[in-house]
C-alpha cells in the first residue's frame, strides 16, 4: 500500500487533467467519436505518462529536492529512496503498453510526434541527457510535456500541422507552456545553485528570468489572436498571468523564494488556460 502511495503522489495528480485534456479535446474534435484510439490515449495521458514524467523526475532529483523546501506536497514528490527503483520499473512498465499500441495504430507522423514527446519526458531528467539543467532548453522540453499530447492527437486524426492559424494556436501553447516553466523556476534559483544544478532562472538571473517569462505570456497571446475570432477571446487568457507575474518583475536573486505565492496561483490558474486553448481547438473548424 506505501509503494501504491508513493507512485500516486509521483504522477503529480494535480496536473493529470493537464497532459490528458489537450489530447482528449484535439482528437475528439477532430473525430468526433469515441473510439480505442480517443480511450486509451486518453487514459494513458492522464496516468501512466505522468508516472513516467514525474515519477522519473523525482528519482534523480532527489538530491537536490532534499534541500527544496517546496517539496514533500502539492508542488512536488519527496520519493524515499527505497521507492526509486520501483518508480523507474513502475513507470516504463505501466506505459510500454500503451505506447506500443498507440504506435500501431498511428502513421509514421504520429509515431514521430509520440516519439518525440516521450524522448522529451525522458530526455528532461536522466541522466547525461538532463535537459531541464540546460538553460532555456529546459523550457522548452517542459513545454513539450503538455503540448506534445496535443500535436500527437491532431497527427493521429490526419490533421495538416502546417496550416497557419493551427501553428498560431500551437506557437501559443508552446509559449504559454515555456512562460510557466521558467517563472516556476524563478522560486528555485538559490536551492539550484546550491545543489550545483543549472536552469534557466539560474543563468540569466531571477528577474531576467521574470521578464522572459512575462514577455512569452505577452508573446502567447498575440500569436493566439492569429486564429481569428475565437483566438481573440482566447488571448484574453493571457491577461491573469500576466496580472500575477507583474509584482515579481524586479525580483532579487536573493528574495526569490517570494516568486512561490504567485506560482502556487499558477497551479489552478493553467487549468483554466489549458482549458482554453483546448476548447480553441475544438471550435478551430470555424474559426474566421
Amino acid at each position: 500500500m506505501k509503494s501504491l502511495v508513493s507512485l500516486f503522489w509521483s504522477s503529480r495528480p494535480i496536473s493529470w487533467v493537464n497532459t490528458a485534456f489537450p489530447f482528449f479535446a484535439a482528437y475528439w474534435f477532430v473525430n468526433g467519436v469515441i473510439d480505442a484510439p480517443l480511450i486509451i490515449g486518453t487514459f494513458f495521458f492522464l496516468i501512466p505518462y505522468n508516472l513516467l514524467m514525474y515519477g522519473i523526475n523525482d528519482v534523480f532529483d532527489y538530491e537536490s529536492d532534499l534541500i527544496n523546501p517546496r517539496k514533500g506536497g502539492i508542488e512536488g514528490a519527496l520519493l524515499d529512496p527505497k521507492f526509486h527503483k520501483l518508480t523507474i520499473w513502475a513507470s516504463l512498465a505501466l506505459s510500454i503498453g500503451f505506447v506500443i499500441y498507440l504506435l500501431v495504430v498511428g502513421s509514421d507522423i504520429a509515431d514521430f510526434w509520440l516519439l518525440v514527446t516521450i524522448f522529451a519526458v525522458l530526455a528532461y531528467s536522466v541522466p547525461r541527457l538532463r535537459f531541464k539543467e540546460i538553460p532555456f532548453l529546459d523550457s522548452f522540453t517542459s513545454a513539450m510535456h503538455f503540448i506534445g499530447p496535443m500535436i500527437f492527437a491532431l497527427a493521429l486524426s490526419g490533421v495538416d500541422l502546417f496550416e497557419f492559424k493551427l501553428i498560431s494556436i500551437i506557437l501559443a501553447f508552446l509559449g504559454w507552456g515555456m512562460a510557466s516553466h521558467a517563472f516556476g523556476a524563478v522560486q528555485d534559483v538559490r536551492a539550484d545553485r546550491e545543489a550545483g544544478i543549472k536552469s534557466v532562472a539560474t543563468a540569466i538571473g531571477a528577474r531576467n528570468t521574470v521578464r522572459f517569462a512575462f514577455l512569452l505570456y505577452f508573446l502567447a497571446g498575440i500569436s493566439v489572436m492569429n486564429a481569428g475570432p475565437h483566438g481573440m477571446v482566447a488571448s484574453l487568457a493571457a491577461i491573469p498571468y500576466l496580472v500575477i507575474i507583474a509584482p515579481y518583475l524586479n525580483i532579487t536573486d536573493e528574495d526569490c523564494e517570494r516568486a512561490n505565492r504567485g506560482w502556487r496561483k499558477f497551479i489552478w490558474l493553467n487549468f483554466l488556460g489549458g482549458a482554453l486553448i483546448s476548447l480553441l481547438l475544438i471550435n478551430y473548424s470555424q474559426l474566421g
